[in-house]
């Protein structure tokens, strides 16, 4: 005890200095954390808001080694912020919080991505998020939060949308005006013969299936927009994911979850509403990490900042994920 006593006063006496260097957000006492595993070392522990390379610091931003002989522990933990629901007006917005097109109820920011020929900042979440299931045009506005979150095309608007992935549905309401006429000469029918049958007309295309459901939006303004995820961080690149692997993502409605992937290569049909159903194949899926409002948002590897897929549909039992490489394909973008 003597020593952590000591050890925090030298911790006091530098933390000003320490806290006005470049990308430091916070110092304490804790163990030194060394290959991954804690320590029996105390030390002045140092928090950034990111880690980088010592090649990558600026002369100013490397930290000393000891102070007062007392050694230096750094730890990446990101923006601190005050803490806000997934649901409030979040500026500028990171990865996980409400956001939806001006027709939708509300979905998740999954993450900042690029365009893969301009460079350009874009929001990627699902086509049923952000493009109102293919009924959306180009520049449409999206907010954030969504509208069932209170966000409004006045106040809220934080992109437009860029492009998505078309879904294709293998049973939808029918728009054949041949099949309508026979339906409303049945229907009529049955009225006169006192029947309290209906019948109504719909499109099948058996043969339509489907990788993703995904789109991405331009952001009106790049700073209002951040590139992290809330309780996961900035991703690094992409992984495959496999059978078993341990997998996080936060979303708007059950913020941070954690779980396994225990099917790969699933085919599933998923049911949209409004009599539309679409067939997708080679799907992740994991035991129950969501709820409604949480589609959208980012798969991520347990044990690194890679991302592995993209939540679009569950239920209570499990969670359904496009591979993020699919994703990246069909959306011409980078992470």
């Amino acid at each position: 005890m003597a020593q952590t006593d000591e050890i925090a006063q030298v911790k006091e006496n530098s933390k000003d200095n320490l806290l006005a260097m470049k990308n430091v957000v916070g110092v304490g006492v804790g163990y030194k954390v060394q290959g991954g595993s804690q320590t029996d070392d105390v030390a002045i522990v140092v928090m950034v808001s990111r880690k980088l390379p010592l090649p990558a610091l600026v002369p100013e931003a490397v930290l000393p080694k000891n102070v007062d002989g007392v050694n230096i522990d750094v730890i990446e933990v990101g923006q601190l912020r005050a803490l806000q629901a997934r649901t409030d007006r979040w500026r500028p917005a990171p990865g996980g919080v409400s956001i939806g097109h001006y027709k939708i109820t509300a979905g998740t920011f999954g993450s900042i991505v690029h365009d893969r020929n301009t460079g350009e900042l874009l929001i990627l979440s699902n086509n049923h998020v952000i493009a109102n299931s293919n009924e959306a045009d180009e520049g449409d506005q999206i907010l954030q939060p969504g509208p069932i979150d209170g966000g409004s095309i006045q106040n809220d608007t934080i992109a437009r949308l860029d492009r998505f992935c078309p879904i294709e549905f293998s049973t939808e309401p029918g728009a054949c005006d041949i099949a309508d006429t026979y339906a409303s000469l049945g229907n009529t029918i049955a009225g006169l013969i006192g029947s309290s049958h209906r019948v109504s007309t719909q499109k099948t295309n058996p043969q339509a299936t489907n990788l993703v459901d995904a789109a991405v939006a331009k952001p009106v303004n790049d700073h209002e927009v951040l590139d992290e995820i809330i309780d996961i961080g900035t991703l690094q690149g992409i992984e495959e994911g496999f059978l078993g692997m341990s997998v996080r993502k936060s979303g708007r409605t059950t913020s941070f979850t954690t779980g396994q992937i225990t099917l790969i290569n699933a085919t599933v049909d998923v049911n949209y509403g409004g009599n539309r159903t679409a067939r997708f194949e080679n799907q992740f899926v994991s035991g129950p990490m969501s709820q409604g409002g949480d589609s959208g948002s980012l798969l991520v590897a347990g044990d690194s900042q890679q991302a592995v897929g993209l939540l679009f549909a569950g239920s209570n039992q499990s969670t359904i994920f496009n591979p993020i490489h699919a994703v990246l394909e069909c959306l011409e973008i980078e992470i």
